[in-house]
């Protein structure tokens, strides 16, 4: 597959030419990438009003991809921005126009309607658990939607999850297709869900968008992205695509990030497939081992490990810091849990590097300290209202009654315990403690 963007980057570097246009850099090596850093001049391209090398490249990852697939130099949070903005465009009610999203939403999904001026209608797991996981099914959103007076523009989720866990994406279109309503998923965690050998890609399992975040398990820079639309979206809403990334991205795209999305689609039809699918073999392997041994495996996505610690006799951040003083650097940890990413690039090193770590940790008397359980917290104002309202910061433990008004979770994992608009009460405290928030902005009084 050719590599449109890449080709003319390197003929323009290797051109010696005078650098009269940004970046400030001029192409004078500091970090040894400036020479490849460039703007739009004359043969690069926009982004946002593709018909150059950029279009070209944008066709080679729609092949790829079965879809409409647009790239973003911001990640996912871009796209997900993008996203919300189409559905509302689309939709054909946008009075009191709100989406129906599953709880686990990250906070780039926040800002969006916050910015958009939509409502949310939460969809909540079928029984407690981490606050990082919705559980649902196709059953829990036919009941929802049967139950609403009035339809969303979309439903919103995420799948796969942070810890791993993957939803019925299939099934739960079906319903969509039932009440007419769009369906769009977070798939940040899940771009390589394409190369399996049966496809489990929110766009085959029948999404009309998605985005995926080519950075995390791709061989892509940080920021590195795509929105996908489905074939089946009409033209008018397709063609929209450029505008609705353009509302919210920044007017200066990374070029770097072009050449590495340029570059991936190279990777993903050359063998991609085939390194994936092998070393998934061996990563299941590596699960089974450790499960062997007392370790308790949690999730189902295939490149990711995500651990239980407790029953193992430790919390996540001890494993933690004892994987540090291996030199061995998590994804993610809190009380209960950590999480490793894997992609093909790690190979068998990465694999046995860790196998040999935490067969080392002896098994200890499982801690059997519950973590807070997660409750609905009170609505009292929209998601736009809190995030314009005058706001101050206090401790948590000060917080009981006061109105959340924060979107600065830490990232990862970057998902709100509570949301912006919600009145924090002593068991919103109790979680937000347990995850080691001590400070929160909240509606002033």
């Amino acid at each position: 597959m050719n590599t449109p963007i890449k080709d003319f980057v390197d003929k323009y570097a290797s051109s010696n030419a005078e650098r009269l246009h940004m970046p400030g850099h001029k192409g004078v090596s500091n970090l040894g990438v400036e020479a490849l850093d460039i703007t739009e001049i004359d043969g690069a391209d926009s982004l946002y009003t593709a018909n150059g090398i950029i279009k070209k490249s944008q066709e080679n990852a729609s092949s790829i991809f079965n879809a409409h697939t647009f790239y973003s130099t911001e990640g996912s949070s871009l796209s997900i921005r993008a996203m919300l903005y189409l559905a509302l465009k689309h939709s054909k009610n946008k009075q009191d126009a709100f989406v129906l999203a599953g709880r686990n939403a990250h906070k780039s999904f926040i800002s969006a309607v916050g910015l958009l001026g939509l409502e949310v209608k939460w969809l909540y797991p079928k029984k407690s658990q981490n606050y990082l996981s919705c559980n649902i099914d196709a059953y829990d959103v036919e009941k929802a939607l049967s139950n609403l007076k009035q339809l969303p523009i979309a439903l919103y989720l995420t799948s796969p999850d942070y810890l791993g866990n993957t939803l019925d994406i299939q099934s739960i279109k079906k319903v969509c297709n039932k009440f007419g309503v769009l369906l769009l998923v977070d798939n940040a965690h899940g771009s390589y869900l394409k190369f399996l050998p049966k496809s489990l890609h929110p766009i085959d399992l029948g999404a009309d968008m998605c985005c995926d975040s080519a950075h995390k398990t791709l061989s892509a820079l940080t920021g590195a992205g795509y929105l996908h639309l489905s074939k089946s979206l009409p033209d008018n809403l397709v063609e929209l695509a450029p505008t609705a990334l353009s509302l919210f991205g920044s007017t200066s795209p990374s070029y770097l990030i072009l050449q590495s999305l340029d570059l991936a689609n190279k990777s993903l039809a050359d063998g991609y497939a085939k390194s994936l699918n092998e070393f998934i073999i061996q990563l299941d392997s590596f699960k089974e081992y450790l499960q062997s041994i007392g370790w308790t495996i949690v999730g189902d996505e295939k490149l990711k490990l995500s651990i239980s610690t407790k029953e193992y006799g430790y919390y996540g951040y001890q494993v933690n810091e004892y994987l540090k003083s291996q030199n061995i650097i998590l994804e993610f940890y809190d009380k209960d849990f950590i999480v490793a990413m894997f992609t093909p690039n790690n190979g068998k090193r990465a694999i046995d590097n860790l196998k040999k770590a935490l067969s080392s940790l002896p098994k200890k008397q499982a801690i059997n300290k519950t973590s807070p359980v997660f409750e609905c917290p009170e609505k009292v104002l929209t998601i736009r209202q809190a995030l314009l309202s005058d706001t101050e910061k206090i401790d948590v433990d000060n917080a009981d009654g006061k109105i959340f008004a924060d979107v600065c979770f830490s990232c990862p994992p970057a998902v709100p315990v509570v949301v912006c608009g919600e009145r924090i009460n002593k068991k919103a405290i109790e979680c937000l403690k347990h995850y080691g928030v001590t400070e929160c902005s909240v509606v002033k009084e």
